[in-house]
């Protein structure tokens, strides 16, 4: 996930140089969206592993 993420924050980058503005402001907003996925599913998967109980 957050392999995706770099690399929808690298297209925007090299789009922005480019002078693609429709295009670096669309890979932007999905690099920022599924980094702020990538981060829930971190913290999830930290705290569910604690809820259960001892086997």
């Amino acid at each position: 996930m957050l392999n995706w993420a770099v690399t929808f924050l690298v297209v925007a980058l090299v789009a922005a140089i480019l002078g693609f503005g429709g295009i670096a402001g669309t890979a932007a907003g999905i690099a920022k969206i599924l980094f702020f996925v990538f981060i829930v599913l971190f913290l999830i998967s930290l705290v569910v592993p604690r809820l259960r109980p001892p086997a």
